[in-house]
């Protein structure tokens, strides 16, 4: 169940609206960020889905139209009670230009979202596997049954061996010194590397996590 004290919100500040940040929680990345009232919010709560409310049009439900919804996952307001911050899952793009983020994709989270993109793959091919469907899905790299990522997660051998290669064409660029084509094989062998660690049930986060823990003070 979401739970904001919507209440608690000053809508009095900026003229009968709060502020609403909307976040990717599996990739943490800032989709867009928009003005509500409170019957938007009211509206969410008892959906399960964003409302925001336009300048131009008034109420809106995202992805009414074009099925790009976003999920709601948590509503949580900041110290002044004047902007909330969603975590949600989205079902499509969320900007109107058909960008996933109205901001772009920064370089920063480019890993995030193929990371998380990699999840949900995974995640259907489980689904698959368990319903024994036909159904055909798309995948990072294909559609259906044809779907590179897909083929990876289920071929042990295959991702290995795939990335044992990719990793081997990246040691030939930097001995090139190819700039170029280091950057595209580099790009490559964190694909498969991903592809592989999720394989083995291990998330970018996870890896993160022992980056900091390195990287951390250490005791003396």
């Amino acid at each position: 169940m979401i739970e904001l004290d919507i209440n608690s919100l000053n809508f009095e500040k900026s003229g009968g609206f709060v502020t609403v940040v909307a976040q990717d929680i599996d990739s943490g990345m800032v989709l867009m960020v928009a003005r509500a009232d409170r019957d938007c919010l009211e509206r969410t709560i008892s959906s399960g889905e964003m409302h925001y409310h336009s300048r131009v049009h008034g109420r809106w439900h995202k992805g009414a139209t074009s099925g790009n919804v976003q999920r709601v996952v948590s509503l949580t307001a900041d110290c002044d009670g004047d902007a909330v911050l969603a975590l949600v899952r989205p079902a499509g793009p969320s900007c109107h230009t058909g960008r996933v983020s109205c901001f772009g994709a920064p370089a920063a989270g480019a890993l995030s979202v193929l990371d998380a993109t990699i999840a949900s793959r995974a995640a259907v091919r489980a689904e698959k596997d368990d319903a024994n469907s036909a159904n055909d899905v798309r995948g990072v790299r294909g559609a259906g049954d044809r779907s590179y990522t897909r083929k990876l997660l289920g071929d042990r051998n295959l991702r290995l061996k795939k990335l044992g290669e990719e990793v081997a064409e990246l040691i030939v660029a930097l001995g090139d010194a190819d700039a170029s084509r280091s950057t595209e094989e580099a790009a490559d062998v964190f694909y498969h590397a991903l592809v592989a660690l999720r394989a083995v049930g291990v998330a970018l986060d996870d890896v993160r996590g022992e980056l900091a823990r390195r990287t951390g003070p250490r005791e003396r």
